[in-house]
């Protein structure tokens, strides 16, 4: 009988991990994400399920399972994808991988950032294109860091390793806001000390000055059901003009259509200036979106975690959240979601 089905291909090298434990498994390896109906008819009696966000894990597949299932690990920080009253009803333990993407999720984002601003992929077109002439002293100009201000909505973990990075590119300010209360109020937050001890820090404001002042803006917030569709047009329209904005969080958080009309309204008008997403709704983004047709918006297709190191280390800890729950008697997980 089967301990463990794991709803995606993992390396092998990791998965043994599994049977040094003594735990059989089962391993997803069709293309994309486990049919509903497979993945429903494969985890029945297990005792353990491994996942990524792609892969809902819901009343129906919890059912499916039975009591035998003790824990369920993803391979991801973000945890919407699980139906979390569900499971704790049912007292099952959940693994996640909260600190290992980080680096490389700022990483992504300041390079998705620079790629909108600075219209890398409008520029780079042009080569093979045979648009490339002589040397003009306004042409593909895009947008500065230098003595802006960085906005960064979300200043947790990625946030804060995002305003660190962003910070070297010299900004006037930078600035967040949160979607969450804290007791006593949020506080700036020290990014780093300069040579000469000058603090370089974030300044915590509201949404709507968060808004107004931009002239970047990173979404780096968890998902949560209240910020489902919070950047609409209303949102948008209170941006300042001009403005690039990047989602790096959850694709749910913006409504689409009003991304598109902030997008194509005009500069002079009030709208942005450009948008990079490495989050969309739903994923994978069809390919006759109407933002895929706009060249001053760059999609990418949800890799912000994707250097080898990150993955590789990301596929051990969510096997081993797994492992440790398992063991008889059960262990802490190196990373367990309270919930």
């Amino acid at each position: 009988m089967t301990d463990v089905y794991v709803a995606m291909k993992l390396p092998e090298k990791i998965l043994q991990n599994l049977t040094k434990f003594g735990l059989k498994y089962e391993c997803w390896n069709g293309p994309g994400i486990p049919p509903r109906q497979h993945l429903v008819g494969r985890v029945k009696g297990v005792k353990g399920l491994i996942c990524h966000l792609g892969v809902k894990i819901d009343a129906e597949v919890l059912n499916a399972a039975g009591s035998n299932l003790k824990a369920i690990s993803t391979m991801s920080v973000g945890y919407d994808h699980l139906d979390l009253k569900e499971i704790k009803a049912r007292n099952i333990r959940v693994g996640y991988v909260p600190e290992i993407l980080t680096d490389a999720t700022a990483e992504l984002t300041v390079s998705l950032l620079l790629m909108v601003s600075r219209r890398m992929r409008e520029a780079s077109e042009t080569v093979p294109a045979g648009k490339w002439g002589a040397w003009e002293p306004f042409w593909m100009c895009g947008k500065g860091l230098k003595s802006s201000v960085v906005g960064i909505f979300g200043l947790g973990r990625i946030g804060k390793a995002v305003a660190t990075r962003l910070a070297a590119f010299s900004p006037k300010r930078i600035i967040y806001s949160s979607s969450g209360h804290r007791p006593g109020g949020y506080q700036p937050v020290l990014l780093f000390t300069k040579p000469d001890g000058t603090p370089i820090e974030a300044e915590p404001v509201s949404f709507n000055e968060l808004l107004k002042e931009s002239d970047f803006l990173c979404v780096c917030a968890s998902m949560g059901e209240k910020l489902r569709g919070v950047f609409n047009d209303e949102v948008f329209g209170k941006m300042k003009a001009g403005a690039v904005f990047i989602n790096i969080a959850r694709g749910a958080m913006v409504d689409q259509e009003a991304l598109y009309r902030a997008l194509t309204k005009g500069v002079e008008a009030g709208g942005l200036y450009g948008a990079g997403l490495d989050v969309t709704v739903p994923e994978p983004l069809p390919s006759n979106s109407p933002l895929l047709k706009l060249p001053n918006c760059f999609i990418l297709p949800h890799i912000g975690s994707a250097t080898e190191e990150t993955r590789w280390l990301m596929a051990e800890r969510t096997v081993d959240n797994l492992i440790a729950s398992l063991s008889d008697p059960p262990k802490p997980m190196p990373s367990e979601l309270k919930f």
